[in-house]
């Protein structure tokens, strides 16, 4: 396939590839990655608004969390959002490897990438020590470097070796949880003793630290970052890679771009609709138990270990729906994935801002998990609102096109 130049297109803005490629091929994209950026943020909101010890730690609750409203707020994320579009970021960033570097042949293309994934990874030590922990930009810099290797391969070997190392990490994780989950009972209590213990104090501690001021909010976030960090560039970067081998193997035969029969998007459906049932029944139950339980002793973990089953399921309804006349529904996601980066980043100052930074109101361990919808509703209005506004003057976001230039090393046009 021959790849126009990098001024003619760019994967994190959606811009079109030649002046001969499809218009919805690039919307596709562009819609999938708006999806993907608004539903990161369900799953992040928790890691913003409480400290990392309560979403780490297993049998512990605080006594807002057995609410029903909060219960049905953790069912939601954990059935809908958990790991769902984590992946289909991950995928689509396979595909965003390819589009700027093209074809490994192509060396100034190549140099490009490289300068390119270079300040992605400046922009991740930036938002992830001076904001917030959960950065996940270092983490798909790390992963590009592996990607941009293999980003020639045909199909066939894109799916074998990414799908091998998806499936291994998803039955690795299925496993592990159901082994957990039926240990003899002095097993079980000899692994719970052996794991550090989580207290009220232990989070309030930790709430304390992030409401002390911006040096103190500075440290403790620091300390996280080294910590989720480590284990990301270590251990989760193989996964991250496996998912983009994944993502661009779809994307060179058509899946993402719309191209597929449509019978074979009604089977992806089927089946992340199936994984979907099974999960939300399953996570029901286990949270209707409270914590330390385990009525469906492991499955729910199994079903939730696929959670790449439901993502392709959700990319599947919108590019069905797309094709069936939608796209006047679909296409309000298309500028939140055209300005994906600037969005965000923009989350991060937004939730950072209410939760911990000196400059705002410091509700840091304050808002339930119910509450939290508020502001995530809200952030995604706004994205969903700002992001056609800015685009109707600009042909790319403002910090899309701070990294364009940063990659070329000269000023680009931002106007249209």
């Amino acid at each position: 396939m021959a790849m126009p130049s990098i001024d003619a297109q760019t994967a994190s803005s959606g811009e079109r590839l030649a002046p001969t490629a499809p218009r919805d091929r690039i919307f596709q994209l562009d819609m999938l990655r708006g999806w993907a950026i608004l539903g990161i943020l369900a799953v992040n909101a928790m890691a913003f608004a409480w400290p990392i010890q309560l979403e780490m730690s297993a049998g512990f609750e605080l006594p807002w969390m057995a609410e029903p409203a909060n219960r049905l707020a953790h069912w939601v994320v954990q059935v809908f959002f958990q790991d769902k579009f984590r992946t289909l970021f991950s995928m689509l960033f396979g595909v965003s490897v390819f589009l700027v570097g093209g074809e490994r042949s192509d060396l100034a293309r190549g140099r490009l990438l490289r300068s390119r994934l270079f300040w992605l990874a400046v922009f991740g030590l930036i938002h992830g020590l001076a904001f917030w922990f959960g950065d996940i930009l270092l983490l798909y810099a790390w992963s590009g470097v592996f990607m941009m290797l293999c980003r020639s391969w045909r199909p066939g070997r894109l799916f074998l070796v990414g799908g091998l190392i998806v499936g291994l990490f998803c039955l690795a994780q299925a496993a592990f949880g159901l082994v957990m989950a039926n240990l003899p009972p002095e097993a079980a209590a000899q692994m719970q003793a052996g794991q550090p213990q989580v207290t009220a104090a232990d989070i309030q501690k930790a709430i304390d630290a992030y409401r002390s001021g911006l040096p103190g909010a500075l440290a403790a976030n620091a300390m996280n970052w080294l910590v989720l960090q480590g284990a990301s560039l270590l251990l989760l970067v193989w996964g991250t890679v496996g998912l983009m081998m994944v993502g661009l193997g779809l994307y060179k035969t058509g899946f993402l771009t719309g191209r597929s029969p449509t019978w074979v998007y009604l089977l992806t459906l089927a089946i992340g609709a199936a994984n979907l049932a099974a999960l939300g029944w399953l996570e029901w139950r286990d949270i209707q138990a409270g914590p330390g339980a385990d009525p469906t002793r492991g499955l729910a973990g199994v079903a939730a270990s696929f959670a790449i089953l439901i993502t392709l399921g959700y990319a599947a309804m919108l590019i069905l729906m797309t094709r069936f006349g939608l796209r006047a529904i679909t296409g309000v996601l298309a500028p939140v994935g055209r300005m994906a980066f600037t969005n965000y980043l923009t989350q991060t100052l937004i939730m950072t801002s209410i939760f911990y930074m000196p400059w705002g109101p410091r509700l840091f361990g304050s808002v339930d998990q119910a509450g939290l919808w508020l502001f995530v509703g809200a952030i995604w209005v706004a994205q969903l609102i700002w992001s056609p506004l800015w685009l109707s003057v600009f042909s790319m976001g403002p910090l899309e096109w701070v990294w364009r230039c940063l990659t070329f090393g000269r000023m680009v046009p931002l106007r249209k």
